[in-house]
C-alpha cells in the first residue's frame, strides 16, 4: 500500500472531512508549511494533539487525522497571516519525524471515503438537530442543499464538529469508519444536551 509524506499541523481541535478551519499562522515552521502547500498545491494533515501544546516544542499528534487544503489567505488585524482550510480525506500516520525547522511530517496511508448511505429514519432526529444548530451558527454548511441532510456521513461529521464535547470524543468519532456507527454514538450522546 502506498504511503505519502505530508506536513502535519497538530491542534487542540479535530477536523472532519468537509469541515472548515480558520488558523492564525505566526510560527516560522507553519509559515514554511503554508508556503510549501501553496507552492506545491498540496495539503497538510490536521491531527489532534495528544501531548504538548500548539506553540513551542513539537507536539505529539494523534495517528488519525484529516488532510486540509488551504482555500483562502488573509491578513489579520495584528498583521499575522490567517488561513481558511477545508478538510478532505482522512489518514493514519504510520510514522512521524520532526524536521530541522520543527515541522512534523508524517508518512500516511489514506483511508477510503465512506460509502454514501442514506440517513436511516431512526436517525432522523439527528438531521433535525443539525439543521437547528446550523440555523444558529450559520456558515457555509447552513446553506447546504437539503439533500445533504439525507447523507449519513455528512450529518454525522457536521454534528460531530458542532456538539459541545471533549476533543477526545470528537477524535473517536473521526476514527470511526462506519457512518451508521458514528450516528449511533451521536444518538446516544444527545440526551446529555437536553434540558431536564
Amino acid at each position: 500500500m502506498n504511503q505519502d509524506d505530508i506536513p502535519l499541523f497538530p491542534l487542540n481541535a479535530v477536523l472532519f472531512p468537509g469541515g472548515h478551519l480558520s488558523l492564525r499562522i505566526f510560527e516560522p515552521r507553519y509559515l514554511d508549511l503554508v508556503r510549501e502547500c501553496s507552492r506545491n498545491d498540496s495539503g497538510f494533515g490536521v491531527c489532534l494533539i495528544l501531548a504538548g501544546r500548539e506553540a513551542g516544542e513539537p507536539a505529539t499528534p494523534a495517528a488519525v487525522g484529516t488532510l486540509a487544503h488551504i482555500e483562502d489567505f488573509y491578513s489579520l488585524s495584528d498583521g499575522l497571516l490567517g488561513i481558511r482550510a477545508r478538510g478532505s480525506r482522512r489518514f493514519r500516520a504510520a510514522s512521524t519525524r520532526v524536521r530541522d525547522n520543527g515541522l512534523i511530517h508524517g508518512l500516511v496511508r489514506w483511508w477510503p471515503d465512506e460509502p454514501e448511505i442514506t440517513l436511516p429514519p431512526e436517525y432522523g432526529l439527528l438531521a433535525v438537530i443539525l439543521e437547528r444548530l446550523l440555523e444558529q451558527v450559520g456558515g457555509q454548511h447552513a446553506r447546504a442543499d437539503r439533500q445533504r441532510f439525507d447523507d449519513a456521513s455528512w450529518v454525522g461529521f457536521r454534528l460531530a464538529e458542532l456538539l459541545p464535547v471533549e476533543a477526545a470524543e470528537r477524535q473517536h468519532w473521526l476514527q470511526l469508519t462506519d457512518p451508521l456507527q458514528r450516528l449511533d454514538c451521536l444518538m446516544r450522546c444527545i440526551p446529555r444536551f437536553q434540558s431536564a
